[in-house]
């Protein structure tokens, strides 16, 4: 059985969230630090931008309006706003069996934990098999369309996730949305008119989906967090001790917030 560092974080603003992502990779990947789950929130609501997504899909004024953040993630993909939601990272050293072999490999392994524990929770998700057809993926938003190994509900993306290989380590993160409309998303990107916006809003519906949506009720942040543990403890044989960032670990999250996650230079940099 392996032994991870299990992290559960308050909820904290998107900056800090990607900072901590990237020290715990550079630490993990160093051997400094164990291999580590960890759980968290967003405070407030926050746009994330995959890292190579054009910052000109932002529609800035209206994302002040609602008082919104944006960041961009160290990983891929598209557009999410992060919000009512359970956000997880794994982050290992390269050879960490888990995350052996190829990205879809490693993706199909953390993606049977991600069906278990949704499963736990009385969600009867599926895992979807194949990527989708390149013109599928174009649009700003990452839940409308569900790549391979991602989690699927009602025939709908429920759980989307983006991983980084770096020399020094790997990092997986993902979302589960809880509850809540996720069409707000469409508020925070730029579009040529509204009715393209809301035909983007109706084109969302039918493609992506929350646990509350099916269940009809609301899954607490906390109740989801257990679930995930103990899929992860159960379908990947991890035992799991609680912790903490390590001084070093949060030295170079203040650092890398203040240089990299909380600047233009990054944000906007495409």
């Amino acid at each position: 059985m392996s032994h991870w560092r299990l992290i559960l974080n308050q909820p904290a603003s998107g900056a800090w969230n990607m900072a901590v992502d990237e020290a715990i990779l550079f630490h993990a990947g160093r051997g400094d630090s164990t291999p580590t789950l960890r759980l968290y929130a967003w405070q407030p609501a926050c746009l994330s931008l995959g890292y190579a997504q054009p910052y000109a899909d932002v529609d800035e004024a209206r994302l002040a309006a609602h008082g919104w953040e944006v960041v961009r993630r160290p990983t891929g993909g598209r557009a999410i706003l992060h919000t009512d939601e359970l956000t997880y990272s794994v982050t290992t050293s390269p050879g960490e069996p888990i995350m052996e072999g190829t990205v879809l490999e490693s993706y199909n392994r953390i993606a049977r934990a991600l069906v278990a524990a949704c499963q736990a929770l009385a969600l009867p998700v599926s895992m979807e098999e194949h990527s989708p057809p390149a013109e599928a993926t174009k649009g700003a938003v990452c839940f409308e369309v569900p790549s391979a190994y991602e989690i699927v509900l009602d025939g709908k993306k429920l759980i989307g996730s983006a991983q980084a290989r770096k020399r020094e380590g790997i990092l997986q993160h993902g979302s589960l949305p809880l509850h809540g409309d996720l069409t707000r998303i469409l508020q925070a990107l730029s579009f040529a008119d509204e009715a393209t916006r809301e035909k983007a809003a109706a084109r969302l519906l039918q493609r992506a989906t929350t646990a509350e949506s099916h269940l009809g009720r609301v899954v607490g942040w906390e109740t989801a967090a257990q679930s995930l543990v103990s899929a992860f403890q159960q379908q990947l044989g991890l035992n799991f001790e609680r912790g903490e960032l390590s001084g070093e670990e949060k030295a170079r999250a203040e650092d890398l917030f203040q240089t990299k996650y909380a600047h233009p230079d990054w944000t906007r940099r495409v």
